[in-house]
Formats: C-alpha cells, sequence, structure tokens
C-alpha cells in the first residue's frame, strides 16, 4: 500500500497521522531492512514519533528528530541526519508532520532534498476533529498546507474515529466524508484506516489496520 521509499504524512492537529506513521513504519519494517522515521512534528504536545524512541529502537527502526535536549520543545528544528537519510537509497523513509502552517514550513525547506526521490505525500483526516469537521475547511486546510509545504498531495487517508468510542458508523461516515472531499478536489482516496478489534470491511475503499501506540496523558 505504502510503496514509494520515502512517505510523508500530513495532516491538522488530531488527525492521527502520527499513529499512522508508526503504524507504517512497523509495516516497512517486515518488508525492509532498513527503514527509518523522521519526525518534524513541531506542533502536537502530546501526540510525537519521538516520545516512542525506546520502542521504536526495540523493533529495529531508526528515529530521526531533534537532539535529545530539544525532544520536548516545539521547534522547528530539521537535523542534518533528515538530509542524509533522504539521499540514503538503503532506508525507507516515513515523514511525521506537523499539523499547521509551522509544521508545513519545516517540509518546504525539504524541497530541494526530496526533488527527483520517489516520494508520496499524504493526508490524513478525520471528520470528527475540529479543524477537519465540514468539508469545506477539509479542503482549505488542504490547499493552504501545499501550497505553504510546496508539496503536492498525492492521496487522502480516511481516519474518521473517536478513539475507544469508534463505531462502524463513524467509518463509514468518514468514507462518505473522504469520498467527498476527494471529489472536489481530484486528491484520490489512499484508504480507511481500522484500529485492531474493530471488524469493518470496506465496499469503497482498501482498509489499513493499525494498533494503538499513543496515549493521551489523562489515559495513564
Amino acid at each position: 500500500m505504502f510503496d514509494s521509499r520515502i512517505s510523508i504524512f500530513m495532516g491538522m492537529f488530531g488527525s492521527g497521522k502520527t499513529e499512522i506513521s508508526l503504524n507504517v513504519a512497523l509495516e516497512l519494517k517486515e518488508k525492509y531492512e532498513h527503514v527509518a522515521l523522521a519526525d518534524i512534528d513541531v506542533i502536537s504536545p502530546y501526540f510525537r514519533s519521538r516520545d516512542y524512541f525506546k520502542e521504536l529502537e526495540r523493533m529495529g527502526i531508526k528515529l530521526i528528530a531533534p537532539h535529545s535536549s530539544l525532544m520536548h520543545a516545539d521547534l522547528p528544528i530539521i537535523t542534518a541526519a533528515v538530509y542524509g537519510y533522504i539521499s540514503n537509497e538503503k532506508y525507507s523513509l516515513i515523514i511525521d508532520v506537523g499539523g499547521n502552517d509551522d509544521g508545513a514550513i519545516v517540509l518546504s525547506s525539504l524541497k530541494v532534498a526530496l526533488k527527483g526521490k520517489d516520494v508520496r505525500t499524504y493526508f490524513v483526516l478525520n471528520p470528527y476533529r475540529p479543524f477537519t469537521d465540514t468539508v469545506e475547511k477539509t479542503i482549505d486546510h488542504i490547499h493552504r498546507l501545499s501550497r505553504v509545504s510546496r508539496r503536492k498531495i498525492d492521496y487522502l487517508i480516511n481516519n474518521s474515529n473517536l478513539g475507544n468510542e469508534t463505531t462502524l458508523e463513524n467509518i463509514q461516515y468518514g468514507e462518505a466524508f473522504v469520498s467527498e472531499v476527494s471529489r472536489q478536489t481530484n486528491i484520490p482516496v489512499l484508504a480507511t484506516v481500522v484500529m485492531n478489534g474493530l471488524h469493518f470491511n470496506s465496499e469503497k475503499f482498501s482498509v489499513f489496520r493499525i494498533k494503538k501506540f499513543l496515549k493521551t496523558p489523562w489515559e495513564g
């Protein structure tokens, strides 16, 4: 499903892109010897790949993130290592981008390095989050982030969920929602994301099943 050497995940706060990035890294590790995850999410205080450094290390996935002294700083920091892994053809690379203009600006700084590479850029959306709860707002964010990041969005990913309260009806609503976004933007839908434990078989899109990595502080 994620068959390019470099996969970039964008999305607004709460879209679930970091959860998906972690799961894609895990899936790619089953296929490729060398997998790296570049965490350039400078926005979310709760959901960042870098907070799972030890688990990623245990799985043999290389994490590229700001220096440890800045691990929890919301700063637009891109280390030299990110550029190195973009050019290193031995690595399958996932890039997790922050969810507003600041994150898009960080991604735009990689434009020259990414030129000519095998790259796909995905926009993850969850219609149950306030930034993307209408088709109009979602399309506005897609166009703005694409412009600021200087990246064409190749695919949409439906990640409609309400966390542990998600129902099959929620996912079905998300499929109708993302279908309309796709129709108006001419951006194809890659997949519907379904959490392990939910038995949902899509009649419209491929299904990408994920395990839950991330917890908010109030979940313990």
